[in-house]
């Protein structure tokens, strides 16, 4: 298993990607990735909920591809690491077909290979017009 905060926020977010193009082998995969107990939290999006553990992170990751966004990829990808060695920040664009980009940034806390807390910044009105709908997600 890929331990390294840097590994594991590239492996997640391609993972992401491939669950979202429909690849749901990829949805335990990718749950595996969090700790049993969990932080993570979606500041920029209007109707956050926490997901504070592996199973909420789960179920939030089963709805993934239902959007109709296709062609799901990231690009621009660049990973800093901090002064904390248990933080990585992830800056990146997702992009789809239909010309439709939502730029991110994700601050991730891996401790012993695992995701114990993450602050996912993505434009989730970006999203919406992706799929013409403003609502919150």
């Amino acid at each position: 298993m890929t331990t390294t905060p840097e590994d594991v926020f590239r492996t997640v977010l391609d993972g992401a990607c491939r669950l979202q193009n429909g690849d749901r082998a990829q949805l335990d995969v990718l749950a595996g990735y969090y700790a049993e107990v969990t932080d993570v939290r979606h500041p920029m999006n209007p109707a956050d909920t926490p997901l504070l553990s592996r199973e909420e992170v789960r179920e939030r990751f089963a709805e993934a591809g239902s959007s109709g966004l296709t062609g799901f990829r990231v690009e621009d990808l660049r990973v800093h690491r901090t002064g904390d060695p248990e933080v990585v920040v992830g800056e990146f664009a997702y992009r789809g077909d239909g010309g439709w980009t939502v730029p991110g940034v994700i601050v991730v806390r891996v401790r012993d290979g695992l995701i114990v807390e993450s602050r996912d910044y993505l434009d989730h009105a970006g999203f919406g017009r992706a799929v013409n709908d403003l609502r919150p997600a």
